[in-house]
């Protein structure tokens, strides 16, 4: 059995045949959209974080209204660029949106990708220091993140506070016991993949990786999760960690969806390049669109070897088409292609 959720790039667009034509569309649509897949059995909702775009962006707020409003299914991002963000502020966020969630966090972050502006990170007071990439700060801010969610005491407590302290020294409040374990990392490299392992992250594997041996997108995304699998075991952590997988899949089961994806399947891998630095920039593998009828899709997603290796699958959705059709979409492949392929 698989854990099936959706991933929203949450994209907004003031034009007459979008769904979502603001913020506070989208923001909104978003909550309704995961209450919605929850009640009809899926297992997560996620969302992307762009900065500077008509897109998601600060994500916790939404995450915790989320949390608020449902009762079981997972919550996350995918992922969130850490050359952004203030690793510190950061933990108490997100202390905060796990434990609003009844600790239904699963936090996706990364070295982040190409943005709209030109190094955008410095708009929000952050440089790579001398002799270091823009890559290397985030992972440094990664690091400083995952230490402190450990929730060590690090601050020397005022002798005189307003409010009486805990002994010894302070940490970062709220803190969530778990959220340490729902940490994953975006990795778009057989290396990076390596390092996630070493970090003791889960590992989110997108749409889109390195080209490191010119075969196909999904044979390629396979051995990366097995690579990652083999680090981990040699590191000896002490939970089993978890895998995820997004794809773009439509099941076409009625005239709108062969309206909206009828042209859209059979896609073949894309091979491009997406800038940047760091082992992940360069040369690229863009895996297909797979959109057909529920029996072929079967048979096609069958062969997908890193959806086989993935204990979690995530549906990219179109949220401009708006929350009933997202809706439908992930149910389509709930009902009629998980069962076939043994997921459900």
């Amino acid at each position: 059995m698989k854990k099936i959720g959706f991933l929203s790039f949450g994209h907004w667009t003031p034009h007459p045949a979008s769904q979502a034509q603001s913020a506070s569309d989208v923001l909104l649509q978003s909550i309704d959209l995961a209450q919605a897949v929850e009640d009809l059995g899926g297992d997560g909702a996620y969302f992307r974080v762009h900065h500077f775009a008509r897109q998601l962006a600060s994500p916790f707020p939404l995450l915790a209204a989320i949390g608020a409003k449902t009762n079981r299914i997972e919550i996350g991002t995918g992922v969130i660029d850490m050359r952004y963000e203030n690793p510190l502020y950061m933990v108490e966020d997100a202390g905060a949106a796990d434990l609003i969630s009844g600790q239904r966090l699963q936090l996706g972050i990364s070295r982040g990708s190409p943005e709209q502006v030109i190094e955008g990170y410095k708009y929000f007071g952050y440089a790579p220091s001398e002799g270091q990439t823009d890559a290397d700060m985030a992972r440094k801010h990664t690091e400083i993140f995952l230490d402190q969610l450990e929730g060590r005491g690090f601050a020397e407590p005022n002798p005189r506070p307003m409010f009486p302290n805990p002994p010894g020294l302070l940490r970062l409040e709220p803190h969530s016991e778990t959220l340490r374990q729902r940490i994953w990392w975006g990795a778009g490299s057989d290396s990076t993949a390596a390092w996630t392992a070493e970090m003791g992250m889960n590992l989110m594997s997108s749409t889109l990786k390195a080209d490191e041996s010119g075969e196909p997108f999904h044979v390629q995304q396979a051995k990366q999760i097995r690579h990652f699998r083999e680090v981990w075991k040699e590191q000896g952590h002490d939970f089993e960690p978890r895998v995820s997988v997004s794809r773009s899949i439509f099941a076409l089961v009625n005239d709108e969806d062969r309206r909206n994806f009828g042209v859209a399947g059979e896609r073949q891998d894309q091979f491009g390049s997406i800038g940047g630095s760091g082992p992940d920039s360069g040369r690229a593998v863009f895996g297909r669109t797979y959109a057909d009828e529920p029996d072929k899709l079967v048979e096609q997603l069958a062969e997908d070897e890193a959806i086989a290796e993935a204990d979690t699958l995530l549906l990219t959705v179109p949220n401009q088409l708006g929350v009933d059709y997202n809706a439908h979409v992930v149910d389509a492949i709930l009902k009629h292609v998980a069962p076939g392929l043994g997921w459900r």
